[in-house]
């Protein structure tokens, strides 16, 4: 009878350790955070991430300043709304710098409107301790981002002013 006892008390162990494995199994995954995000993006009417009337980032290229005194310019992306590049130079990556179009990101442009300083006329920010950024024409955000340590807010200003910002100004 102890042989009986004992083979009934491990087949309900096992029993239980099966239910409880089937029921752990199938719970649902909790909600992803970018589940609610996710789910409106792709909805229709939903706005779009980058604007249709965005510029090509392309477009943008002609604009970038050429590199000189020993320094290299990269592209690194560009797409829809947006270029980049790196500056480097000895091999060190000092900077990169971007052309966007704020048309799908307003905020963007908003933070522009209580600049108090500028860049050949156009109002200027500083973000943070190594982006600086420049406003062309009410809608592209010229910005350069310090990578290194060594490059500084008037080396971020210096490169800025070689950035073509005139004729950025005139693309429609």
């Amino acid at each position: 009878m102890p042989k009986m006892k004992r083979w009934g008390s491990i087949l309900v162990s096992l029993c239980l350790c099966s239910l409880l494995f089937v029921a752990t199994g199938c719970a649902g995954k909790p909600p992803s955070p970018y589940a609610q995000a996710q789910q409106e993006s792709t909805q229709r009417n939903a706005p779009k991430a980058i604007a249709k009337a965005a510029t090509q980032g392309s477009e943008f290229n002609k604009f970038f300043p050429d590199a000189a005194d020993g320094y290299q310019r990269i592209y690194t992306q560009e797409k829809k709304g947006f270029a980049e590049a790196k500056l480097n130079k000895d091999g060190v990556n000092l900077a990169m710098l971007s052309i966007s179009d704020t048309i799908s990101l307003p905020s963007a442009a908003a933070k522009y409107s209580q600049a108090t300083d500028n860049i050949q006329g156009f109002p200027t920010v500083e973000q943070g301790t190594t982006q600086t950024g420049v406003l062309v024409g009410d809608r592209y955000q010229v910005k350069v981002l310090s990578r290194s340590p060594s490059f500084t807010k008037s080396d971020r200003q210096a490169w800025i002013a070689r950035f073509d910002l005139r004729g950025l100004s005139k693309l429609k």
